[in-house]
């Protein structure tokens, strides 16, 4: 396979992958919300505020930083992904058309100055993309599916969000220890975030509508063995009665919370490979660059 030839596949890898990005994109698809839109220094206010005050460790790591890192990384997310994305699109059309004339013999004598294209365009393009992989991971494993519509200024865990239950594949959120219940995914008193399922979780099968766990949950609702993260008290520990075995947290009735969770997996994998789309074309760029007549 000639040069010209694997530069015209890399300029198509990369169109393909970005048009099929552009219709899972959790951020283009309106699965994110209003987060591109969102005012951060609000949450760098709050967090002025509190460190000022003399909050620190992670009693201001798991507040008011927390909140500040969760607006500037769904926000970057969301302003990354559309960048990225038509900087791809716009890469992949202009280069590959650019190979394909030069494969039909239109205009070789320009073979040098296509491989000067296609040697900025992937490396910009690259980095582009990298950013974008690296924030989707982030908020992706990190921050759960949940909304934030103000601030308070005297005490920021108050804030409003719409939090799943993290659970174990059985829907299983908190386990008989001795006398007590202990919530499975309990971090620290001031990290009550642990307890809230992060947008990758949602994948699960337990997230999700599930004929056979709902049954199963339905029947532990009337014994009292059902609770949420909310319930959770400082301790790691939840208040159930004794004749359960084990704490579930109440059934989901949707197919959307997976639909979520793929949208972010699958636009995360497609740009890791339109991110080596991206290298080949710079390198093979460069090589036509530097031998025209290798094309």
């Amino acid at each position: 396979m000639g040069k010209g030839l694997i530069f015209f596949c890399c300029a198509c890898a990369i169109l393909v992958f970005t048009i099929i990005n552009l219709s899972v994109g959790p951020a283009i698809s309106g699965k994110m919300g209003i987060w591109g839109a969102a005012n951060c220094a609000s949450f760098k206010d709050l967090y002025d505020y509190f460190k000022a005050g003399g909050v620190k460790g992670d009693n201001l790591k798991y507040s008011a930083e927390f909140w500040l890192n969760y607006c500037n990384n769904h926000k970057g997310m969301y302003n990354m992904e559309y960048t990225s994305f038509i900087f791809d699109i716009v890469i992949g059309f202009v280069c590959g058309l650019l190979g394909l004339l030069h494969i039909f013999e239109v205009k070789k004598d320009l073979v040098s100055k296509t491989g000067l294209v296609g040697l900025g365009c992937g490396i910009v393009g690259f980095v582009f993309t990298f950013v974008y992989v690296i924030l989707n991971g982030i908020v992706m494993t990190t921050t759960y599916y949940g909304t934030v519509t103000y601030v308070n200024y005297e005490n920021p865990t108050t804030l409003p969000q719409v939090g799943i239950t993290k659970r174990d594949s059985d829907g299983v959120f908190a386990e008989k220890d001795g006398n007590t219940f202990k919530c499975i995914y309990y971090d620290s008193e001031v990290n009550y975030h642990a307890l809230y399922a992060a947008y990758g979780d949602l994948i699960g099968k337990q997230y999700n509508y599930n004929k056979d766990l709902r049954e199963k949950i339905q029947k532990a609702i009337a014994s009292g063995c059902v609770k949420e993260a909310d319930e959770c008290n400082d301790d790691g520990t939840i208040n159930a009665p004794a004749t359960c075995d084990k704490i579930y947290a109440y059934s989901i009735n949707t197919i959307t919370n997976k639909d979520i969770g793929d949208r972010f997996l699958t636009t995360l994998l497609l740009s890791l490979f339109v991110c080596l789309a991206n290298i080949g074309l710079a390198l093979f760029g460069f090589l036509l660059f530097r031998t025209p007549s290798d094309f």
